[in-house]
């Protein structure tokens, strides 16, 4: 999304941007910094102080605040207009801003905060003039004393133009789940429930291993199926477009409440039906019966009974209906006269 918020920037605009980089983790197989770069946007890798549970440690709230005092000075030398924070790992950066004398501080709410994160998480982004919120669920996890500064911009994909049909011939279904193995994603609860219905056709599985936090092993799950070969172990990509165009249904197994749910309107864009878990900003995106099926977080016998009850009519009438979600609600050119609105860049 950080892509598109550059492309939303008027070209007077987008000269006048630098795109700060954390260092604190390795890049991942296909780093944003290269996409970037091909925009011809001034890119720079900088020791930003970044929020990660990892960082609990006095070693590492001291780099943290090493990290602070430098962005500042850094903040001072730059003279930004304003400080637009990406995600609320970064909203370290906002009350830094505000002490370096940046006019404008935005922050993009991109999360849903609870418990002590959430405590911790407001009192930076009261630093902040504005917040973006990606999701209804996002938005109304944050405290009132936030809410009357939140707007709330729904994210959007490109459109990949008239889908190609799904194969309306009897066959096996092909299934795709694209993300990063973290627990909380849900594989487990997935293949659980593909085990359960009997491996109901061909399932694709993209990503890998997170950077940080806790990991399902996919590949070892895999391999206690009953019929294993019916999951295939893709890994990382650079774009996932290609295998959800050769599915005839997306899945998105979350544990826990997604945030919003990239991959699901990437999958409408292509004219593929979601099965997704029924909690965060999924329920904002998938209509239960209508461009997809939900269940509750977890649920394994009724991911199973899912699975095992989609015939190919209904996913391809499904899909048809999914492709009128996407042009509905989620294109770019909704999403960047949204933005820039709510960022106030319009005027």
């Amino acid at each position: 999304m950080l892509v598109q918020i550059l492309h939303s920037l008027p070209h007077e605009l987008r000269a006048r941007v630098e795109v700060w980089l954390p260092t604190d983790l390795p890049h991942p197989t296909h780093p944003l910094c290269e996409e970037l770069a091909s925009m011809n946007l001034s890119i720079h890798h900088v020791d930003i102080p970044i929020l990660r549970r990892a960082y609990r440690t006095p070693m590492a709230v001291l780099r943290l605040c090493r990290r602070s005092a430098a962005l500042q000075r850094r903040l001072r030398t730059t003279r930004a207009a304003m400080v637009y924070c990406t995600t609320s790992a970064a909203l370290l950066a906002a009350p830094i801003a505000r002490l370096a004398r940046v006019p404008v501080v935005v922050a993009h709410a991109q999360e849903i905060w609870s418990g002590s994160d959430r405590r911790a998480l407001t009192a930076l982004a009261m630093s902040c003039d504005r917040l973006i919120s990606i999701s209804d669920a996002v938005a109304d996890a944050l405290p009132s004393a936030l809410r009357h500064r939140t707007r709330v911009v729904a994210n959007a994909t490109p459109d990949p133009g008239t889908p190609s049909p799904i194969d309306a011939r009897e066959r096996p279904l092909r299934f795709v789940v694209a993300s990063r193995w973290n627990r909380w994603k849900g594989h487990g609860t997935l293949l659980a429930a593909w085990d359960l219905a009997g491996c109901p056709g061909q399932l694709d599985v993209l990503g890998g291993p997170p950077l940080s936090g806790e990991v399902t092993d996919v590949p070892a799950t895999v391999a206690r199926l009953a019929v294993p070969e019916t999951v295939r172990i893709v890994g990382e990509v650079a774009d996932p477009a290609k295998f959800l165009c050769d599915a005839d249904v997306a899945v998105i197994p979350s544990d826990e409440p997604e945030p919003f749910g990239l991959v699901a309107i990437e999958a409408f864009a292509r004219g593929r039906p979601v099965v997704a878990s029924a909690a965060g900003g999924l329920l904002d995106i998938v209509t239960d019966g209508y461009d997809g099926w939900t269940f509750e977080p977890g649920d394994v016998a009724a991911l199973a009974a899912i699975l095992r009850s989609l015939t190919r009519q209904a996913v391809v009438t499904a899909g048809d209906r999914a492709r009128r979600t996407f042009e509905q609600r989620y294109t770019i050119e909704r999403y960047r006269r949204e933005w820039l609105d709510a960022v106030g860049l319009d005027r």
